[in-house]
């Protein structure tokens, strides 16, 4: 099946029948996680906060293993192969939070073992893994979930609302944007603790031990798609979300490796995308602390949205003039809607949660996040062998 045809017709989602029994509200769900970094100890906390049990603990570098256990349950079991802990575990779901490169094999590992899944974005490290996960999951009746957490969140949802009902016109540009002051960690000195690097490897090429490529794997493209991939997912989720659209037609992408000596991916980035109707943009500086954090500007003919951690606000367009050179002056704020909470993803956990229960589909799918990563996979093909790339 050709890319483009495969993600356009996993778009529209059908209602999905599973045979698992519907728990109840008093139901206990217990859980696995497989990955305990800063981000899977993080969700392995809130899934906790949101009266789930966890039962058992995956890792290759044991100094995260111990970690994870100090905030779990006494009894909570630790293991190193995620393949001998889903033949010895009886739980309801599993938590995967590992490198890229490990999500295709430790999802369909948890779908052979009939587990529910909450998979960490991105979805997959290229486009042939995606078509892969998502038939794979098709094929089970298994609820997974992946966290790209706007999907659940209230503001989120009401500034999509507002550019369904027509209030920004039709859309012309979308200029998506990530900027932090952020120093890889690329060092390369001993690694304290153990960790069993053959495990890490897995399925990517075989190496010799490197520290540094496990402290920031993101750098290096045999476990990741790199930044490109990483917060890209996010936003060009809302874009396509947003845009009511399917993937794009094509990518181009120029970047630099700055400061950042033995990285392989750009920490400077612009990529853009057509969507045929609508050109947008991703641009990533990890240099810089200007605009900080992400950002999203929706531009209308009739007004334009900005979207951010803080909530969105939309201001009027001026009117169109023979003399577009002369400043139309202040712009105009017609709505917006604040957020002090941020970016959580408690909201995304619970929408798991209660599918897990009801067997109802998430908010994020497997074909929702396989559209999403696809224009930037396009864009690290463009960038990596300099080239227009198309679906």
């Amino acid at each position: 099946m050709q890319r483009r045809a495969f993600l356009k017709s996993a778009l529209p989602l059908a209602s999905l029948f599973s045979t698992q029994r519907v728990k109840s509200a008093n139901d206990v769900l217990t859980y696995a996680v497989v990955g305990t970094g800063s981000r899977g100890r993080y969700l392995n906390r809130a899934f906790q906060k949101l009266g789930a049990r966890c039962r058992a603990l995956c890792d290759v570098y044991e100094p995260n293993l111990e970690a994870a256990r100090a905030e779990s349950p006494n009894d909570v079991k630790l293991y190193l192969d995620y393949g001998e802990m889903l033949a010895k575990e009886t739980v309801d779901f599993v938590v995967i939070a590992t490198p890229d490169h490990h999500h295709r094999p430790c999802l369909l590992a948890a779908l052979e073992a009939k587990r529910d899944v909450y998979l960490e974005k991105p979805l997959s490290l290229n486009l042939e893994e995606s078509q892969l996960m998502v038939e794979a999951v098709r094929r089970s009746d298994r609820i997974v979930q992946v966290g790209m957490q706007r999907r659940s969140l209230p503001f989120v949802l009401k500034a999509r609302d507002v550019v369904w009902q027509g209030m920004l016109g039709k859309l012309s540009l979308v200029e998506a944007s990530w900027n932090w002051a952020f120093e890889l960690p690329l060092d390369n000195s001993p690694l304290p603790g153990k960790l069993h690097w053959e495990l890490f490897l897995g399925p990517a090429p075989k190496r010799p031990f490197e520290p540094r490529r496990f402290r920031w794997w993101r750098a290096f493209w045999d476990y990741s798609g790199g930044n490109m991939t990483d917060q890209g997912t996010h936003l060009m989720d809302v874009v396509q979300w947003f845009a009511n659209s399917g993937p794009p037609r094509s990518a181009v992408c120029h970047g630099k490796i700055i400061n950042a000596p033995g990285a392989e991916v750009p920490n400077v980035f612009s990529a853009v995308f057509d969507y045929g109707d609508f050109i947008a943009t991703w641009t990533l500086n990890y240099r810089t602390d200007y605009n900080f954090d992400w950002s999203i500007r929706f531009h209308g003919e009739e007004a334009t949205m900005v979207l951010d951690r803080f909530g969105y606000r939309i201001y009027r367009n001026a009117k169109h003039t023979p003399q577009p050179w002369q400043h139309p002056g202040k712009l105009e704020l017609i709505a917006e809607e604040k957020d002090p909470g941020g970016t959580s993803t408690e909201p995304h956990l619970l929408n798991f949660l209660e599918c897990v229960r009801t067997r109802q589909q998430p908010n994020c799918t497997v074909e929702i996040a396989a559209a999403a990563v696809a224009g930037p996979h396009l864009a690290n093909i463009a960038y990596r062998e300099n080239r227009l790339a198309q679906l």
